[in-house]
């Protein structure tokens, strides 16, 4: 659920006691392991961990006034989540954390985004701590940009308009009904 707290601690206050007392503990291994070049953040309604703007001006691709996020720790409706940004884009990462998770005995509750948790026995700290530490602030931004498909540069010149081979059979097939026409071959 998203929330309008201002601040962590204001977010924290207003969770019910356990679910308070279970974000607390992975924030703080968060912070203990948490590169020096990473801000903890208010963002999208949850506690964020980004990269600021003083470290990575052009920020968020999809909203350059946002920070570059790098995690997120949130309570959600039926559960609580733990958003590793920094794990899931990076195939090598992820395998690392999905066997680290399995190491530990822990069943993992992995969707498309978020590491699911219902109370922090279900979490282990330890590799948590691991995953924050083995993505520093600068590989995380080097892995944001090959994801990109280029450098800070690059994405700032302006893209030329091509359409893709959908969008061009698209358009070729909406003239053909248009006209009574059938698209010409290529």
């Amino acid at each position: 659920m998203r929330s309008a707290a201002p601040t962590v601690d204001a977010y924290l206050a207003a969770l019910p006691e356990e679910r308070r007392d279970a974000l607390q503990a992975v924030r703080a291994v968060i912070l203990a392991n948490l590169d020096p070049d990473l801000e903890e953040v208010m963002q999208y309604g949850m506690i964020g961990y980004v990269v600021p703007h003083r470290v990575y001006p052009p920020g968020y691709h999809c909203d350059p006034k946002q920070p570059l996020c790098y995690a997120g720790l949130a309570s959600q409706k039926q559960h609580m989540a733990l958003y590793l940004m920094c794990a899931y884009q990076d195939a090598g990462e992820r395998a690392w954390l999905e066997q680290a998770w399995k190491a530990a005995g822990k069943k993992l509750d992995m969707g498309k985004s978020c590491l699911r948790f219902r109370k922090l026995e279900d979490l282990p700290l330890e590799v948590i701590g691991e995953a924050f530490r083995r993505v520093s602030a600068e590989a995380f931004i080097k892995a944001t940009e090959r994801a990109l498909g280029g450098s800070r540069e690059a994405r700032k010149a302006p893209a030329k308009a091509v359409p893709s081979g959908k969008t061009a059979a698209k358009k070729a097939g909406a003239r053909s009904a248009a006209t009574g026409k059938a698209p010409a071959a290529r």
